[in-house]
């Protein structure tokens, strides 16, 4: 009998780093539709015209493929939230910046559910969560966002830290609920104007945290 290895259909020659990102691409696909549980490495074979030792090559199991792929996903969104947020912490900061920091950091979280689809729940809706470790890995980027938030919110606001931390994480919280449920519903409602729309629900509430003296012109 024909080894199915060698039946498999072979894509053309990549280099190292071009195969990797495109079996990555296959996989996100795979694991956002499909799940972590139901795709296997056969699967993510398949399509990606690979063979499974080629495969394995890159990626020794599947949990180090998916992590890979939420690690790629989380880098873009981390960076999306770092230029929210570098108005701020970067100073000096001056009266208006703080609702302006608000509106892009929401517009982030639509941006990226916009441009990432169903791959979004890779990070926001894993469902990889029976261990600590992974699920700590899996939460890594939204963990890294809440914390900038929270940080930001103490030099606004003068709160203790476990006040500014859960407060962060409820505006992480916000953000991506609003971009999750936007992406999927059968709506018109645009990214800017419906990330503008949740800024504004979000900007009232921190506006009301600020204290009133902090001083401006000062660097964060």
């Amino acid at each position: 009998m024909t080894d199915p290895e060698l039946r498999r259909p072979r894509g053309r020659r990549m280099p190292r780093d071009a195969r990797r990102a495109q079996v990555l691409d296959v996989a996100q696909e795979l694991f956002a539709t499909e799940g972590f549980h139901h795709v296997s490495m056969d699967d993510i074979a398949d399509r990606a015209q690979v063979s499974k030792p080629v495969l394995y090559r890159h990626f020794p199991s599947k949990l180090d493929l998916y992590l890979a792929v939420v690690d790629a996903r989380g880098s873009g969104l981390q960076a999306a939230v770092e230029v929210a947020l570098a108005p701020i912490e970067r100073g000096p900061v001056r009266p208006g910046d703080g609702r302006e920091v608000v509106h892009a950091l929401v517009r982030a979280y639509f941006e990226f559910v916009d441009g990432a689809g169903e791959s979004a729940s890779l990070l926001f809706e894993s469902d990889v969560t029976h261990d600590a470790d992974v699920r700590a890995r899996v939460e890594q980027a939204n963990a890294e966002a809440a914390a900038g938030v929270a940080r930001v919110l103490a030099e606004f606001t003068g709160l203790p830290a476990e006040h500014t931390s859960l407060l962060a994480a409820t505006l992480i919280g916000m953000a991506q609920s609003g971009a999750t449920t936007r992406m999927r519903a059968d709506t018109r409602l645009g990214v800017a104007e419906a990330a503008d729309l949740v800024a504004r629900l979000a900007w009232g509430g921190v506006a009301s945290l600020i204290r009133p003296d902090y001083d401006y012109g000062t660097t964060a």
